[in-house]
């Protein structure tokens, strides 16, 4: 039993340093690249961990193996876009000013009913606005519609508005994160007036924030 926890462990801090190597884009979005290297590592981490007659670098190996072979691949995309064609595709257009591309969706196997779907979650109802759809290489859509369709711009309207301040946690999960205080411009006597005017302390807080211009956000556990 301590030998599969042992094992587990191991693979288990493997996977989270192959998935870190591998860089942030792969955890927001995949292609058919990263798609293949997730499955083929997911796989090679469950056989050791379940078998224990396998040695433990059977399963390192491969996985240490992929992870090198993917970074090549992703050094060779990025540098050559024939590789990058190759392995990732190519956007296609699905909709060209208000039009239905049939051939394209056809080709995509994206039925009409899906495409509407997918414009609804950006917000596009009408199909009149839409001066472009496309399927980009990683299997999202974006939605491009006309730029008299879009909503004004503070700018465009003459609005002034004053600049979005960056907030700063204060107080999170009833600790006080003093290494902020410098970079909000605050101090402790702050946070204690701060507390004493909402009649709190700092383990009764669950998030305190502060923006430049000094509004707060102050919530209590136990407030819903």
């Amino acid at each position: 039993m301590l030998i599969c926890l042992f094992r587990t462990v191991i693979l288990y801090a493997l996977l989270i340093l192959v998935i870190r190597l591998m860089g942030k884009r792969q955890l927001g979005e995949m292609g058919p690249l990263e798609f293949v290297v997730a499955i083929l590592i997911a796989d090679l981490a469950s056989v050791p961990m379940q078998d224990l007659a396998i040695p433990l670098l059977s399963g390192i190996i491969p996985i240490l193996t992929i992870l090198a072979a993917e970074l090549l691949l992703s050094v060779l995309c990025y540098r050559f876009p024939m590789w990058r064609r190759l392995f990732s595709g190519k956007p296609v257009i699905l909709m060209e000013n208000g039009t239905l591309l049939q051939k394209n969706l056809s080709k995509t196997r994206i039925t009409p009913d899906e495409l509407t779907e997918l414009l609804r979650e950006k917000e596009v109802v009408d199909l009149r606005t839409v001066q472009y759809a496309i399927l980009e290489t990683n299997g999202q859509i974006s939605a491009l519609v006309y730029p008299e369709e879009k909503p004004a711009s503070a700018r465009e309207a003459g609005i002034p508005v004053q600049p979005m301040g960056f907030p700063v946690t204060i107080i999170s999960s009833g600790r006080l994160l003093r290494e902020n205080l410098p970079v909000a411009g605050r101090t402790e006597d702050w946070v204690e007036g701060v507390l004493r005017d909402h009649r709190c302390r700092v383990r009764d807080v669950y998030l305190l924030t502060v923006e430049p211009g000094g509004q707060i956000y102050l919530s209590v556990r136990g407030q819903e």
